[in-house]
């Protein structure tokens, strides 16, 4: 595959999301070899700054590079457009620290894209193809690096009460990028509004470039593009965070709730990794800490589920699992007062987070999972959920009694369907995909 820049210069004007700023934004082709430059040419000297993950500073609702007193906000839906309509070649001149964000999506970026025309180059391509696992985790969300031969992301979007979840599994290429990504726009909750003017966010932000959820209401100015809308603006946020890593990947990426820290995070120790595979060298690998065998085992105390399960706390969501067969897994978790969650979920009216009931079906899959399998040094990470219904409010007092059932297994990724219920009533369930990753990527 031949690199690509654009034949011809193109340019575009409008307003930046964060800082509200105008903006003037020049696509201009760039030699072979060159990668991706941004240009700030209302500083001094015009200083350039290459799109590289250990140049980000912030990452609060948006990807923020910086080399010395230049900066560049925001540069993930131009990065994701380019990567996903594969220009490898360009600079981008700014008159301002910020791209426009335009609709909220990459849709008017892929057009300018066109309309410079991307033209091949004599130079290669060169890609940095995943030869192992990698995964990051951060609380109830998650995202998994697989070796691949392409780039295929598959992702799950939710909020913190389940009411918008989505999932979405694609193999990325110029053509899916363009129809099936591109045009999904950026969203926000409304309560976390207040919250990003406060930090002196969204400046310039309106309905003409976000959705905003509100409860179970979606306020948009045009109805939504796609069903699943916020799942596929989160899979064109993942591409163009990983751009960060500074040339094309091949890797199966698995994502549940993910953001900008965490597609970082990811791209931080992948480029660790490329870096290592070009000087030649091998990382040392951590041992694994040896799992006990809980094959023969059908019940498992705490310390017997701490054996089992990475968490720590304020993340087991296990206190007792008292029944095991070799498909189906039972545990109870107490929920007390004395949960961190109830501080803030909610003050004077305490009710277990939803996605916490999920996570918590998780990780007794997990327990399933391992225990069928007998995964010496494995862990199970949870990859995605669907049909997900909460019924009833969780609250201090009650006692939950958690039950999965595996349903399929394939290599190291399986499916089970999960019940939780109170004093015999159901108040979540839902089907569950997780994969086991060796316990050391985790370290």
């Amino acid at each position: 595959m031949k690199q690509r820049t654009l034949l011809r210069e193109v340019s575009i004007k409008g307003n930046a999301l964060h800082t509200g700023d105008s903006v003037h934004m020049t696509f201009k082709p760039a030699p072979a070899n060159h990668g991706i430059v941004f240009r700030r040419v209302d500083l001094h000297g015009h200083p350039e700054l290459k799109p590289r993950v250990d140049l980000v500073t912030d990452l609060v609702r948006a990807t923020t590079i910086q080399s010395g007193h230049a900066k560049i906000h925001t540069i993930e839906h131009v990065l994701s457009a380019l990567s996903g309509c594969g220009v490898d070649n360009l600079v981008i001149e700014m008159d301002a620290s910020e791209p426009p964000i335009l609709d909220g999506s990459a849709r008017e970026f892929v057009k300018l894209i066109q309309q410079g025309e991307p033209v091949e180059q004599d130079a290669e391509r060169e890609y940095f193809t995943l030869t192992e696992t990698v995964s990051v985790s951060r609380g109830n969300s998650s995202i998994i690096a697989l070796p691949y031969d392409g780039l295929k992301i598959t992702c799950t979007s939710a909020d913190d009460r389940g009411i918008h979840t989505q999932h979405l599994s694609l193999v990325v290429d110029p053509e899916v990028y363009v129809t099936q990504i591109a045009a999904a726009r950026t969203f926000t909750i409304y309560e976390d509004i207040e919250e990003l003017l406060k930090l002196g966010k969204i400046k310039g932000g309106s309905l003409d470039s976000a959705i905003v959820i509100k409860g179970d209401k979606i306020i948009s100015k045009e109805p939504l593009r796609f069903n699943d809308e916020f799942v596929r603006h989160k899979i064109l946020d993942i591409v163009g965070d990983i751009t960060l890593l500074g040339l094309p990947l091949k890797a199966h990426i698995v994502a549940t709730r993910p953001g900008h820290a965490l597609n970082a995070e990811l791209t931080k120790i992948l480029r660790e990794k490329y870096t290592a595979w070009q000087q030649g060298g091998k990382k040392a690998v951590k041992p694994a800490t040896p799992k006990a065998d809980i094959a023969t085992e059908t019940t498992l105390d705490i310390r017997r589920v701490l054996d089992t399960l990475p968490h720590r706390y304020p993340f087991v969501m296990l206190d007792r699992v008292v029944e095991l067969t070799e498909d189906t897994l039972t545990a109870i978790k107490n929920i007390t007062f004395n949960e961190p969650f109830f501080q803030g979920h909610y003050p004077g009216n305490p009710v277990m987070p939803g996605v916490l009931q999920v996570e918590a079906m998780a990780q007794a899959a997990g327990v399933l999972m391992i225990r069928k399998t007998t995964m010496e040094g494995k862990t199970a990470l949870f990859m995605s959920c669907d049909k997900v219904k909460w019924r009833k409010p969780v609250r201090p007092g009650d006692q939950l009694l958690i039950k999965v059932k595996l349903t399929k297994v394939r290599g190291p990724i399986a499916c089970a369907e999960g019940e939780c219920s109170v004093g015999g009533q159901v108040v979540c369930s839902g089907d569950l995909m997780f994969m086991t990753v060796e316990s050391s990527a985790l370290d």
